[in-house]
């Protein structure tokens, strides 16, 4: 009978002890890393990293911990109440916690503002070092007041580099403790490095498992069986979700028509249609808008028809959007008009309509109508605003002709 695997999980058993063994976060633990610069100098602070999954953030809480001399305590927002952040504090008070206790917090995003609020007084006066860690944006879900009193550090996703480290250093470790050696081809390798999407506890995983269902060779194929397709690091509702529809905007706005089709792919094999088809439209208005005033009615058929059609035919009508909006003239310049003019109804500006656009009766409205080139000089924003201008018409050729048109039924209106 076949000697059963360790029970404790590989990537926990290859968790590294030291700084230079962290794999993919050079910025922070490199030679010249803000994070390692900051922990040997001895200046151990309240920190937050954030950061996807399985890219080191409770291996380097666990590393500073040991490196400080403070006492670890760890919580788990998702589950740990005030009663079990009181009863850490408590230790920072006993001759246990006579050194220091530092608390590790996972997914602080969890803890609601009270909570939140509880740890205060303590980190404020030294008592608890509190090192959160979040897979959330912290500048969004974290209490101001804990975020304004803590060093904030970004984990990426581990490049595939350093993915690639990860998975021999477990195939390694497994053939160590197993004392058998497998071979990994190149095509495997690749292959298990896709699909951890930057993640390294996935990598770790996913290399275990392969190590286990195969006998001999572990091959492309064989990993593609195993682990079927995977899109990385892609979830409706967490930051990456998100990031993914700004970059789409941005590519559009930027008039690069290769990104945007990349990034509307990340989010269509997420299956995603709705987030896509809602983004797109607001780039037909928000940033081509009135240089190609069609472009959102194009958008609008193409996105009713991805609803219609679903995937993967979806991708069809919603390509040919984005390469659309992207290949586009861009202008802003209803937005922005929008934009300066709610900073005037926010500031409480024109609050008195003029009286000759007050219903029922428009006392002394012109209804520029019975005028030539139907247009008449009279004034429709309020006193306090007369003479406020919210639209500047853009440099597109559209916005242009309209300017030029205007300018030339104004100028004769003033005749």
């Amino acid at each position: 009978m076949p000697e059963k695997p360790n029970a404790r999980p590989l990537a926990d058993r290859l968790r590294p002890e030291r700084l230079e063994d962290i794999v993919g976060q050079e910025h922070l633990f490199g030679a010249n890393g803000t994070l390692r610069r900051l922990i040997e100098s001895g200046r151990i602070g309240n920190m937050i990293f954030y950061g996807p999954p399985g890219t080191g953030k409770t291996t380097a809480a666990n590393i500073i911990a040991k490196t400080s001399g403070l006492t670890l305590r760890r919580l788990n927002a998702t589950t740990a109440s005030l009663s079990d952040v009181k009863a850490v504090i408590e230790d920072s008070d006993s001759i246990f916690g006579s050194a220091g206790v530092l608390l590790y917090l996972d997914e602080i995003q969890y803890f609601n503002r009270k909570q939140q609020q509880v740890l205060l007084e303590y980190i404020e006066d030294g008592r608890v070092v509190l090192i959160a860690s979040t897979t959330d944006n912290p500048y969004y879900y974290v209490y101001k007041a804990v975020l304004s009193r803590s060093a904030v550090f970004e984990f990426l996703p581990i490049p595939e580099e350093g993915i690639r480290t990860l998975l021999l250093r477990a195939k390694n470790a497994l053939e160590e403790e197993r004392g058998t050696e497998k071979t990994l081809t190149d095509g495997a390798l690749a292959a298990l490095a896709a699909r951890a999407g930057g993640d390294g506890r996935k990598a770790v995983g996913l290399m275990e498992n392969a190590w286990f269902s195969y006998e001999k060779e572990i091959d492309e194929d064989s990993v593609v069986r195993l682990c079927g397709n995977s899109l990385g690091n892609f979830d409706r509702k967490d930051d990456v979700h998100y990031d993914l529809l700004s970059a789409l905007q941005k590519s559009i706005r930027g008039s690069d028509p290769d990104a945007a089709v990349f990034y509307l792919a990340k989010l269509l094999e997420g299956g995603d249609i709705l987030s896509a088809c809602r983004r797109l439209q607001v780039i037909a208005n928000e940033d081509i808008g009135l240089a190609y005033p069609l472009a959102a009615a194009v958008v609008r058929a193409c996105c009713e028809s991805a609803k219609e059609l679903g995937l993967p035919e979806a991708t069809l009508p919603l390509s040919h959007a984005a390469v659309l909006l992207a290949t586009a003239p861009k202008s802003n310049a209803a937005h922005a008009a929008y934009a300066a003019a709610e900073r005037d109804v926010r500031a409480g500006l024109g609050q008195t309509v003029p009286k000759h656009l007050q219903s029922p009766l428009f006392e002394g409205y012109l209804y520029p109508h019975d005028y030539p080139d139907h247009y008449v000089r009279q004034q429709y924003l309020p006193d306090d605003l007369k003479n406020r201008t919210y639209y500047v018409p853009g440099e597109s050729k559209a916005e242009t002709a309209a300017k030029l048109y205007w300018e030339n039924v104004k100028n004769k209106g003033k005749a």
